[in-house]
């Protein structure tokens, strides 16, 4: 069996997804190649905040334009998208200091935000504790998505009104390029023939082009999450960003302030070993999801981060979260952890092995925020 397309995209998260739906509306006949029965990584181990205020301005352009787009889909079918913002809460001086700098510059960038009293705030934030809360910066136009329930109903609307055609548990072996002509050779025996290829693979470096990866400057990151059992009548609308996320968001080092704060710090604190920030988000049954930490492995060396739940990383969490916000209940019903894969000198990872092969990972944290608007801008280029 052989099957041609105009574009192969292998990897089925949100940024393969994304680079299919781009190259769809030109026109294009593409071919979606996921080795799972469903994406299993990143895209479905996340909060689901499409956050562009946490990013610099390069990656903050990329988050807006994929508010847009989300939107536009959102329009089309229900992928559980709710345009309930994002909230930046200060708990001291330092950090009230930060996000008054960071609403300068978003003024200075055209791109909404308000800033919100310590009464504005708990008014509006169920259970957000006053002697915690100092004040917050808040985003209106921020989205909140359930991720493992949004990449398959995306799929579905791009099978059904754009004609994508998806190809799961399709592992590919390898890739190469002849005559001009692109194969993707499938595990099953399938050849898949097109014109270019996209390889979008996460974190996966160990099939298609291992020594890229393992002479590449990338590194993967673990991440732990806990999901709160639902929480009954109580609403928590937004993303909630704290503390420590304040101190850890990219567009924070773009503030005056940043540096001088940052130098405060005690780099053997817990929190700095595990790079822990407590973030909320409630899901569509009423729970909240509580998170995360951060550690680190090169690419070659991912394997050592286990698979294993590290349960003094989810026990601080909970720990630092009751400071924070007083919910109903903060019984666990689930706990996960995600990886993804972020290069150490450079935002995203792009390399092509050859003329109309080319790989795009390491998109790090920005994937849920800035797939949408790269992956738009890459398929301009790759088809300038």
């Amino acid at each position: 069996m052989t099957t041609k397309f105009d574009l192969i995209v292998v990897g089925g998260g949100i940024l393969g997804t994304f680079h299919a739906y781009h190259a769809l509306k030109k026109n294009l006949k593409v071919a979606l190649l996921e080795r799972n029965s469903v994406p299993q990584g990143a895209t479905v181990r996340n909060f689901g905040q499409v956050v562009p205020s946490g990013m610099d301005l390069k990656w903050q352009n990329f988050g807006r334009e994929s508010l847009a787009i989300y939107n536009e889909l959102h329009d089309q079918a229900d992928l559980t998208i709710r345009q309930n913002g994002s909230i930046y809460i200060a708990s001291n001086d330092e950090e009230l200091q930060l996000i008054e700098e960071l609403y300068e510059i978003n003024r200075n960038n055209d791109y909404e935000s308000v800033l919100l009293s310590k009464n504005d705030c708990i008014k509006k934030f169920d259970g957000l504790r006053s002697d915690y809360c100092k004040g917050g910066l808040f985003f209106p136009q921020e989205l909140s998505v359930d991720s493992a329930e949004m990449i398959i109903k995306l799929h579905k609307l791009l099978q059904e009104k754009m004609g994508l055609q998806i190809f799961y548990n399709t592992t590919v072996l390898e890739t190469y390029e002849d005559d001009q002509k692109c194969t993707a050779l499938a595990a099953d025996g399938i050849e898949f023939n097109a014109s270019k290829i996209m390889i979008c693979g996460g974190h996966e470096f160990k099939t298609l082009y291992p020594k890229v990866f393992n002479d590449s400057d990338l590194e993967v990151s673990k991440l732990q999450m806990l999901q709160t059992k639902p929480q009954g009548i109580y609403s928590l609308q937004g993303n909630i960003l704290t503390s420590l996320s304040v101190r850890r968001y990219e567009s924070f080092s773009e503030c005056p302030s940043f540096q001088k704060i940052k130098a405060l710090e005690d780099p053997n604190s817990f929190e700095k070993k595990y790079g822990v920030h407590i973030l909320f988000k409630q899901a569509l049954d009423g729970s909240v999801i509580i998170g995360d930490s951060h550690e680190y492995a090169d690419a070659k060396n991912a394997d050592d981060l286990g698979y294993d739940l590290n349960m003094e990383i989810d026990e601080f969490m909970i720990h630092e979260a009751k400071k924070i916000i007083d919910l109903p209940t903060y019984e666990i019903q689930r706990r996960w952890f995600g990886i993804y894969s972020q290069c150490k000198t450079k935002d995203i990872f792009e390399h092509s092995p050859s003329a109309n092969i080319h790989i795009v990972t390491g998109i790090g944290g920005k994937g849920m925020t800035g797939s949408g608007g790269f992956s738009k801008f890459n398929i301009e280029k790759i088809y300038a």
